[in-house]
Formats: C-alpha cells, structure tokens, sequence
C-alpha cells in the first residue's frame, strides 16, 4: 500500500538512486521528502500509476513531479492493501529511477 511510510522509504532509495547516477548534472542533488498524492485503489489499478510530489536538489527543496509506476507484483500488493517496500529495486539496479532536472519530472518503476 502506499502511505507515508513507503513515501519515507522512497526518500531514501531515491538519495540511494541519485548517487549511482553518472550523471554531473546531478552531483549532491538528495531527496528532502516525498508527499502523497490523491489516489484511489480502483485509479491505480485502472492507470497503473499515480502522482507524488518530491523534494530533490543540491538543497533538497526542489520540486519534482514523481510518477510511481506499478509492475503486476506490486498492483497484487495493493489490492490486497499489503506492503509494498519490497516492489522497489535496489538503488543500484539500472533503470527503475530517472530525473529529468530541466522538467523537473522522476519516474520510479516499481516491480
């Protein structure tokens, strides 16, 4: 399910992410916090994905639209309101987490 405390998690793994990146645009950017977004179970079903905000940069202040996409392992999670920590890969996995700094957009990929 998500609530705060996998939003809490996602804070972490995202700092995690960003300094595996190789990117230099990037360098010293964390992520300060993830906010909920408004989302029913029927909509992430239906899409799913849903929209949070997170705060991301040098200072951590900057914010950035998230879209956190489900794989089938997690949308079977949230159906049945369960956990949903261990759909996110490790920070080190490629291509689960991207940043787009001049949109200011994340994409996290959920297994």
């Amino acid at each position: 399910m998500v609530n705060q405390e996998f939003c809490d998690f996602l804070e972490y793994q995202i700092t995690k992410a960003l300094k595996h990146l190789d990117k230099e645009d990037i360098k010293g950017f964390w992520c300060d916090g993830v906010l909920l977004g408004n989302c029913s179970q029927k909509i992430i079903k239906e899409d799913r994905c849903m929209m949070l905000k997170a705060f991301i940069g040098r200072d951590g202040q900057t914010e950035y639209d998230l879209k956190l996409k489900f794989g089938n392992k997690a949308l079977a999670l949230i159906e049945r309101n369960l956990d949903i920590t261990a759909c996110l890969p490790a920070p080190t996995e490629p291509n689960w987490f991207s940043i787009d700094t001049k949109r200011n957009k994340v994409e996290v990929q959920l297994d």
